[in-house]
Order: C-alpha cells, then structure tokens, then sequence
C-alpha cells in the first residue's frame, strides 16, 4: 500500500511538473534570443536597435560609474561616447557570457549576470580590452522581455586600464629620469669648462 502511495505521489508530481516545462524552456528561449538581439546590435552600432531592447525606463550603470536613464539618456550617452568633434570611442566589440540560466522570479521578472570581454578602440589612443562582470534585470510587458537594468563593473585592482596608466607612468617616470641625468651631465659640463676658462 505504501509503494502504490509512493507511486502516485511521483506520478502526481511529474504530471504537475510537465505541463510547466515547455512554458520554462519557452521563456529561457525568449530571453535567449533578447540576449544575441542586444548583443548583435552592440557590435553592428545599432544604436536605436539596442534601444528597442530596453525598457523606456531602463537604467543604466556603465564601466566609468556614469548613470544613464531612460532610452534617451542611454542614446545621448552612445552619442557622445562614439561620434561628434568630441567623441571617445572610435570601435567596440563584445562578447558576452551568462553564468546560468536566467533566476526568474514570477512569470515577469529575471534576474541575468554573467562576464564580458570588451574590445575598445578610442580616438586618440590604442585599443584595449577589458575583462567584465556585469548583472541585468529583465522584465515582460506586453509579452516581450526588455531590459530593465544594467550594472557593469570590472576588476578595481586588476584591469587594462590601470595596467595602461602604469605603464605611462613608468615611461614618463624614466623618460623623466634620463631627461634629469642628461641635463645634470650638461650642466656639469658647462660648469667645469666655465671653471677652466676663468682659470
């Protein structure tokens, strides 16, 4: 009697689980393919694409720690960053990556983080690459996933950027250096022949 109680028990379970497992793989393909739209669009330049994957009031926090709020502010910010007399940003390229499966929480709401590596070319230096985290919110409204926030980061203590400033620093500290030694060497040199003259 137990084992026929057992049996139904996991019967009565896998019936409950089944009919919410096609609407589950449903919904982590909906936000799949959110996922390669942004990312497609990031790496044509579609700007008011990627736009269309963001929530009219998505918010936005960016490597640099700048805010951008709503569709508008996250165009006014790719405007500025990659085109006018003075933009930053000359190309960029990403890829992303997702840790798992997108923590859904409701039927409405997911909760998406994972890594990036992202390719910069500025304006009036050498590209770079860094190495990001970033964590998303993603909400369904009118049956279509947006974007409803963005937070990206990088390694404070371990990134392109502070190796770059290192190496600068190096270079004007030695350059600095060699540009004390050289004068000192001159200016030595004048004084011992001024010396010698006057005697």
């Amino acid at each position: 009697m137990r084992m026929s109680l057992a049996c139904l028990l996991i019967l009565f379970a896998a019936l409950v689980r089944s009919p919410a497992q096609p609407a589950l793989d449903a919904t982590h393909n909906e936000l799949r393919a959110l996922r390669d739209g942004v990312l497609d669009a990031i790496n044509k330049g579609d700007v008011e694409k990627q736009l269309s994957f963001l929530h009219p009031d998505v918010v936005i926090t960016w490597h640099n720690a700048e805010v951008s709020r709503g569709r508008d502010g996250v165009r006014k910010y790719y405007q500025r960053m990659t085109s006018g007399a003075d933009k930053v940003i000359e190309n960029y390229h990403a890829e992303v990556t997702v840790d798992e499966l997108t923590a859904l929480h409701g039927e409405t709401t997911g909760i998406a983080f994972g890594s990036s590596v992202e390719q910069f070319k500025l304006v009036h230096r050498t590209g770079f690459e860094l190495n990001g985290r970033w964590t998303a919110i993603l909400v369904k409204e009118n049956g279509r996933w947006l974007v409803a926030a963005v937070h990206m980061s990088s390694n404070l203590f371990d990134n392109t950027v502070l190796n770059l400033t290192r190496k600068s620093t190096y270079w004007v500290g030695g350059i600095s250096l060699v540009g004390g030694l050289l004068a000192g060497f001159f200016v030595g040199r004048s004084h011992r022949s001024s010396s010698k003259s006057k005697s």
